[in-house]
C-alpha cells in the first residue's frame, strides 16, 4: 500500500475482552468509535450477538465488522442446513477466521481490518471462547484475552495481576467492570459506556450496561 495512503488512513480504538470462568464466559466492550482524533460515535455496541448461542465483539474497522456480523450467521445457517447439525463455537470461529483471512488475502486497496473475540455454547453444553486476531489466526482462550483493540496494554496488565484460575462468573463479572474502567481512564480511544454479557449452557445474558458521562466540577469555593 502507497506510504501516503497509510498515513492518511483514519486509526480506530476499542477495548474488548473475554474472560474464562469456572462456570462461563464473561465478554465485555466498550462504546465509542473514534477515527483518528475524533470520536464520531460514543454509543455504538461492539459486543453483538450473532444468533441464539454466539457472541462477537469486535475492533478495528468499524465496516469490516458490520460486514462480519452479516456474513458470519448468514454461513453459519447455510453450514447448519447441508450438515443438518448445529456448528460448534469453534467451527463458527474457524469460518470467521476463513472470512477475515480471505479480505485481507484478495487484492484491495485497504484489506480488511478487524480483530475478533468469539465466544459460545455448544449443544453439549461446553463452553468456548476463541480469538480471532486481523490476520485470521485462531487462538482458543483458556483465562482471558483482549485481541488487538487500542486498550488492550492496560486490560491485560490489569487481568494478568488479578485473574485467578476458577474464577466465578460474578467474579468475572466484577474483573471486566474493572478492566474496562481502567482502560476508559486511560485509552484515548475507549469510553463513553460498558456492556458486559456471560455465556453459560443456559443462554446468552446482557448483565450490565453502563454510561459514562462527563462531569464537570466548580473548583472555587
Amino acid at each position: 500500500m502507497d506510504e501516503e495512503l497509510k498515513k492518511s488512513m483514519l486509526k480506530t480504538g476499542t477495548t474488548i475482552l473475554g474472560i474464562v470462568c469456572k462456570d462461563g464466559i464473561v465478554m465485555a466492550s466498550d462504546r465509542q468509535v473514534s477515527a483518528g482524533n475524533l470520536v464520531v460515535s460514543k454509543n455504538y455496541a461492539k459486543t453483538i450477538k450473532v444468533n441464539d448461542y454466539l457472541l462477537v465483539s469486535f475492533t478495528g474497522m468499524v465496516s469490516d465488522a458490520q460486514r462480519v456480523v452479516k456474513i458470519l450467521p448468514a454461513e453459519l445457517k447455510l453450514k447448519e442446513l447441508r450438515a443438518k447439525s448445529r456448528p460448534t463455537v469453534e467451527q463458527a470461529a474457524n469460518l470467521l477466521s476463513s472470512i477475515l483471512y480471505s479480505g485481507i488475502r484478495q487484492p484491495s486497496m485497504i484489506p480488511m481490518q478487524v480483530g475478533n473475540l468469539i465466544g459460545g455454547f455448544n449443544e453439549d453444553g461446553t463452553i468456548e471462547l476463541y480469538t480471532v486476531e486481523p490476520a485470521g489466526s485462531v487462538v482458543k482462550v483458556e483465562d482471558y484475552d483482549a485481541n488487538f483493540g487500542s486498550g488492550m496494554p492496560y486490560v491485560l496488565g490489569l487481568l494478568e495481576r488479578q485473574y485467578k484460575k476458577d474464577l466465578t462468573l460474578k467474579e468475572g463479572v466484577e474483573l471486566a467492570k474493572e478492566a474496562l474502567k481502567s482502560s476508559t481512564q486511560r485509552d484515548m480511544g475507549s469510553g463513553y459506556g460498558i456492556d458486559v454479557f456471560t455465556i453459560t449452557k443456559e443462554g446468552i445474558k446482557k448483565v450490565v450496561e453502563q454510561q459514562i458521562l462527563p462531569e464537570y466540577i466548580d473548583e472555587k469555593k
